[in-house]
């Protein structure tokens, strides 16, 4: 390895997990094999390596802006929040229990090993490791069991930028605030302080940045635009969530569970013309969809009690039976969307309860959690409203506690293949105008998006077609060097790299 570089931040969001991925896609560009790296994450947005294995989607997302594979090594702990105060723990891509936040900040200290063991691996196979850190370094109630932050910077010998969100407000204060609690060692450290998303005339700045250096001798390495990029976000902290788009001639509606994962699988879905894709968390935002998208969940039976205490629940089933509306469920969704829920191992809280009955199916909650990357078919026939994407191919992955059946003679959905061990299985149901699967990504790649979008636009009688024809793909490496090109405009590269060691 020839040099490693850590990007903090002031703050949760403040822009660490793209500015890592700028950098990583410029180094790429210059020639150097480049690797992220976050020792501990926290995010429901997951993903699942070619050898099955579970990191945040963050890393996956930096890694493909480094033009390599995602890996386990990448992000050696994960933690899923499943209620206020409790997180599924996963250790080198393997779930290892749920945990309460007391107990594990007694025992994350226990990890250590793992986490240099991991980093250790992608020193031996790249020239430079980019560093994410997590929320801010001057959390000093946490500080004293630091992991992820300044202690493994010191584990590593890591240079560190410090990143502040100009957009919320107060940038000098948080740059400077945050390097007053640190200690003196930890202070020596930071290299350089970065300004980001910043909208408006950069030299307005310029007194307060030479005032800054006056009272904190680190120098401002950039100030980064506020740029609107179509890249996966890492929670739900994410505006894509917020954001209340117009309809358009295909109104797509996503149910904002409190516990909603992985909705990066609806993504795809943004970039098509004419289609409006919106997030709903409420009865008065529900409006008349074309189409109802309920998503993955760390916490299926608590959110489905949600959707059921609010309202949602009773107007989709309306909405099927009086407007003839489409209903998905994905993983979480799709267990939904059967007739029971049982938790008998309390995976999740335990007990039973009942679904929404839009399927033949029940789901049990097992403790065994699937993970694989697949690729599948549509096996089923014409006669559902779905006919239309019959024949319709695909790739994903699988990530779910339980296994779901049929309580009928259902034709299943599709037959997919595990990418790491070729088993073939069958996956997913419809009936009527409902149809679930447990397949993550499914629009991402494949015939299986474009077979959807045109039965929607054929339902509302308008004429369609793929105006775009690029691959989500390509489009998403687009993107990426999109990202390059911000940094490299609005940051100092030349100093960067002397901090990196090159």
């Amino acid at each position: 390895m020839r040099g490693n570089l850590m990007i903090q931040g002031t703050m949760s969001n403040a822009g660490k997990s793209l500015l890592t991925a700028g950098l990583l896609r410029v180094l790429k560009q210059d020639g150097f094999s480049v690797a992220p790296f976050k020792s501990q994450n926290m995010a429901l947005n997951s993903y699942i390596t070619e050898e099955g294995l579970e990191i945040g989607r963050a890393q996956a997302m930096q890694a493909e802006a480094a033009g390599i594979s995602p890996e386990a090594a990448m992000n050696p702990i994960l933690l899923k929040p499943s209620s206020q105060m409790c997180s599924q723990v996963i250790l080198n891509g393997e779930v290892v229990g749920n945990m309460s936040a007391a107990d594990y900040f007694r025992r994350k200290k226990d990890y250590v090993p793992d986490i240099l063991a991991a980093y250790h691996r992608l020193e031996q196979k790249y020239e430079i490791i980019v560093i994410e850190g997590a929320g801010s370094p001057a959390e000093i109630n946490l500080k004293e069991n630091d992991i992820v932050n300044m202690g493994f910077a010191r584990m590593v010998d890591a240079p560190v930028l410090l990143v502040g969100d100009i957009d919320r407000g107060g940038v000098f204060a948080q740059l400077y605030g945050t390097v007053s609690l640190l200690e003196e060692e930890e202070r020596a450290r930071i290299k350089g302080f970065v300004m980001n998303k910043f909208r408006g005339d950069k030299a307005l700045l310029d007194p307060g940045i030479r005032q800054l250096y006056e009272r904190c001798p680190i120098p401002v390495l950039g100030v980064v635009p506020y740029a609107e990029l179509d890249i996966d976000d890492e929670d739900s902290l994410a505006g894509r969530l917020y954001y209340r788009r117009q309809p358009e001639a295909v109104d797509i509606g996503v149910i904002r569970f409190p516990h909603i994962s992985n909705f990066t699988d609806f993504n795809p879905l943004e970039q098509v013309e004419n289609v409006s894709l919106r997030y709903i968390s409420s009865l008065r935002e529900m409006g008349n969809p074309d189409l109802i998208l309920l998503p993955g969940t760390k916490n299926t039976m608590y959110d489905l009690s949600w959707m059921r205490e609010n309202g949602i629940e009773k107007r989709i089933k309306e909405l099927v039976t009086r407007e003839n509306t489409l209903v998905m469920g994905i993983c979480g969704g799709f267990q939904m969307l059967g007739r029971t829920l049982s938790d008998p191992e309390r995976t999740e809280a335990g007990g039973s309860m009942a679904g929404m009955d839009l399927l033949p199916v029940f789901t049990v909650f097992t403790e065994k959690k699937r993970r694989s990357r697949v690729s599948g078919k549509i096996i089923m026939g014409n006669g559902s409203a779905y006919g239309q994407i019959a024949e319709a191919d695909f790739t994903g992955y699988e990530i779910h506690m339980g296994r779901t059946e049929c309580l009928q003679e259902l034709e299943p959905l599709s037959e997919i293949e595990e990418a790491d061990s070729g088993r073939k299985s069958l996956d997913g149901y419809v009936s009527g105008n409902c149809l679930g699967t447990y397949v993550h990504g499914i629009f991402t790649s494949g015939t299986f998006r474009t077979r959807l979008l045109q039965l929607l636009f054929a339902r509302k009688e308008i004429a369609w077609e793929d105006k775009n024809g690029e691959d989500y793909l390509a489009y998403k490496n687009r993107q990426y060097d999109l990202l390059a090109d911000l940094v490299r405009e609005n940051m100092d590269m030349e100093q960067v790299y002397r901090i990196i060691g090159i």
